[in-house]
């Protein structure tokens, strides 16, 4: 069964009930083809993490039809199975008790990838592959950099997890994939490439250990969209996988890894009242709307909740979304002085967009997108859950 994207049509923005998510087309596609060219230049394979976007319509226009993907959910990996995508990385450390449901997957004719990193993780789930007479790709994590999961690249236990499953009968040792998610604290050219060499450095060495004990290892995987936009050599890399790169958000701004104009994705609020007394514009869009991840509260420029633009998309400069509540999201300006004009500026009744300090934790709210770009709106879905 393939996904229904519906072509439909509103005269404009205005017409949209808010809080609604808006995508800018334009910037999308330049996004994507920015980071089509990184991955080319690198000589590396894109496996994009669809976990931001969850729209096969816009993993469609990464890769002009279909293509690896990486997921972070189950839910994910049958919503884009059942639009043609089987070639799927589930990047998520893997759980046995899930293992019938991905059976299904696998039997329907997806090819899909496990995560593990212990021994008694490979055993569980090669006695239940084996029950469902199915067969995995497994992968080991690594930990490049102290972040989350995974092995560190000398950990003796990485080649007897490797081994185990390679001597499964039920399951495939494909190779090692690390996230070097402790990017997302660097801020700078510099430090974002020293960090990409890092986790370039830790997935090569880890492949290097596995086959110095006779273990062969295809696939060395990275990824993080602060470290693939800045990378200036993957050697020894087979593919890369970003994901919030499609979109970008204020953190990724923060950090250098897109400009504030790249910025694809926002959330269509609606000025409601004016609280004078307090200095406050509010909107309709609050903590369910805009999400509460206060992820630029420790960068260069703190946004609050999220950077208040025009209709059109402009930033509306020192205008933020200083505090939410569930359904309220209350505007200031970080100039005192400008606050009077910030009134004049919002009338009630007024629309604004709001960009995001992390798009995918925005974007989870949402069971679609509008998207702004050609002669009128579209309305693209997005799957949610797990």
């Amino acid at each position: 069964m393939s996904v229904v994207v519906s072509e439909t049509a509103v005269p404009a923005l205005d017409a949209v009930d808010t809080p609604a998510l808006v995508v800018d087309l334009e910037r999308l596609d330049r996004n994507i083809a920015r980071m089509n060219a990184t991955t080319a230049r690198l000589g590396v394979r894109l496996r994009p993490h669809v976990k931001t976007a969850k729209c096969t319509a816009v993993a469609r226009r990464i890769f002009g039809g279909i293509g690896p993907i990486t997921v972070s959910t189950l839910r994910e990996a049958e919503y884009f199975f059942a639009d043609g995508f089987a070639d799927i990385c589930y990047a998520v450390t893997f759980a046995p008790a899930r293992t019938a449901r991905a059976a299904a997957l696998a039997r329907a004719g997806a090819r899909l990838s496990l995560l593990v990193e212990d021994v008694a993780t490979v055993r569980a789930i090669a006695v239940e592959a084996a029950r469902e007479g199915v067969r995995f790709r497994v992968l080991v994590e690594i930990d490049a950099d102290g972040h989350r999961a995974g092995l560190r690249p000398g950990d003796g236990r990485l080649v007897d997890v490797a081994r185990a499953v390679d001597e499964s009968t039920h399951l495939d040792f494909a190779g090692v994939l690390t996230h070097a998610g402790s990017s997302y604290a660097c801020v700078g050219a510099d430090a974002l490439r020293a960090h990409a060499a890092l986790e370039r450095d830790a997935v090569v060495d880890a492949a290097a250990r596995l086959r110095a004990a006779g273990i062969g290892c295809d696939e060395i995987s990275v990824g993080s969209t602060p470290t693939l936009s800045h990378a200036s050599d993957l050697a020894g890399v087979t593919e890369a996988r970003a994901g919030v790169y499609v979109f970008g958000d204020l953190v990724q701004s923060n950090i250098g890894s897109c400009a504030l104009d790249d910025i694809a994705l926002s959330v269509l609020a609606t000025v409601v009242s004016h609280k004078r007394d307090t200095g406050r514009v509010i909107i309709d869009a609050g903590g369910l709307a805009l999400s509460k991840d206060h992820g630029t509260a420790n960068q260069a420029i703190d946004y609050g909740y999220g950077q208040v633009c025009d209709l059109s998309g402009t930033p509306l400069q020192g205008l933020c979304v200083v505090e939410v509540n569930q359904e309220h999201g209350l505007v200031a300006s970080r100039d005192t002085a400008a606050t009077a004009a910030m009134f004049d500026a919002l009338p009630i009744g007024s629309r604004v967009r709001v960009l995001p300090n992390h798009a995918c934790m925005t974007a989870a709210a949402y069971d679609g997108y509008w998207v702004d770009g050609g002669a009128a709106l579209r309305r693209w879905p997005r799957c949610n859950g797990w």
